[in-house]
């Protein structure tokens, strides 16, 4: 599990990542002849999400890094109470640099979308492009934020006495997370991945960082506001807002507000739609997302040559979500689903 140590303003972190190239899926370094793409991950989830990207011989053609947040996946450090957008743009800038990344084009989903925008904003000149699925409004509606509190809630009931945990009310905030991200999906994908984020957020949002856990998944997107148009006008990069056809929580005309603020700043943005998917839609409709995807990235890169696809790429992550239940994509169902504390 590689991490690599960063200086932030919000303090240090051991930032667990992954690298693949076309060549390897666990690479120590990127292959600096390519383009590289960062992925960031929504809340609640890790990078493991991406596994249907990183598993794609088509997307693989470019170098693939992949980063957990802070009080996600394998990464260590403290969330301060006053940690949000910026800080996590920060963090992303002090990871590259702690890398020698050069400029990458972004990937962000959901929580990651918005750290993404963000960093074109903080540091225009750390991203050349940005793909943000199911962008968050600068003003978080009032029933995604009620749904966020109620998530914290019930996590902190199930949890707040470890030597009697509530399971009845630690379901209830798996499942309201569930709802949030997948609209209850129960493909073996969602069920593979709740198995193996559960037992590890058990021990992250164990009471000691019920606050920071607080922080990260409430506060980060309640206590927003509008970036001014003056700070838009950094982004110098091109702009893609996916937005997720079936998601319950944000719908298209949010993402058209982000769209028109962003216009109006002179970015050059534009929307697209992905049908049927729920908030996280790269999970769920992975060709789809993929195909999108592969649109945009050779429409961005330009004249940049990569290298042909290859008839088969392995994930990083598939070792562990094959553990944890995941199905072969042609005989993903949703037939079968249950969550083990």
């Amino acid at each position: 599990m590689p991490q690599v140590k960063i200086e932030s303003p919000s303090g240090p972190a051991l930032i667990h990542y992954t690298i693949s190239t076309p060549k390897d899926k666990n690479a120590d370094k990127i292959d600096p002849s390519l383009p590289t793409i960062i992925f960031l991950h929504p809340i609640y989830v890790s990078q493991i999400i991406f596994h249907y990207q990183f598993a794609s011989p088509e997307v693989r053609r470019f170098n693939l890094v992949a980063l957990d947040a802070r009080l996600h996946g394998g990464t260590v450090g403290d969330v301060p109470p006053a940690y949000r957008c910026a800080d996590a743009a920060h963090d992303i800038a002090a990871f590259m640099d702690a890398l020698g990344l050069p400029a990458c084009h972004f990937f962000g989903v959901s929580f990651g979308s918005i750290t993404a925008l963000q960093l074109g904003v903080e540091h225009p000149e750390k991203v050349l492009s940005l793909f943000l699925m199911s962008p968050i409004p600068w003003i978080e509606p009032e029933l995604a934020a009620d749904g966020r509190q109620e998530i914290y809630d019930c996590w902190v009931e199930g949890h707040k006495d470890p030597n009697n945990p509530d399971e009845s009310a630690s379901l209830d905030a798996v499942f309201g997370g569930l709802e949030l991200a997948y609209n209850g999906s129960t493909a073996s994908i969602v069920s593979a991945v709740v198995q193996y984020t559960v037992p590890r957020v058990v021990v992250l949002w164990s009471p000691e960082n019920f606050e920071a856990f607080h922080t990260i998944s409430v506060k980060f997107f309640v206590e927003r506001s509008p970036c001014p148009p003056e700070k838009l006008k950094k982004i110098t990069c091109p702009v893609n807002l996916i937005h997720c056809a079936e998601d319950i929580a944000y719908p298209m005309p949010l993402v058209e507000e982000i769209r028109d603020r962003l216009e109006e700043a002179g970015v050059d943005v534009r929307i697209s739609q992905i049908p049927d998917a729920p908030h996280f839609g790269c999970v769920t409709h992975p060709e789809l997302t993929n195909e999108l995807f592969m649109g945009w990235m050779m429409s961005a890169i330009g004249d940049a040559v990569i290298p042909p696809a290859k008839a088969h790429a392995f994930s990083p992550y598939e070792a562990d979500l094959v553990q944890c239940g995941l199905k072969s994509q042609e005989s993903d169902s949703e037939d079968e689903f249950m969550v083990v504390p």
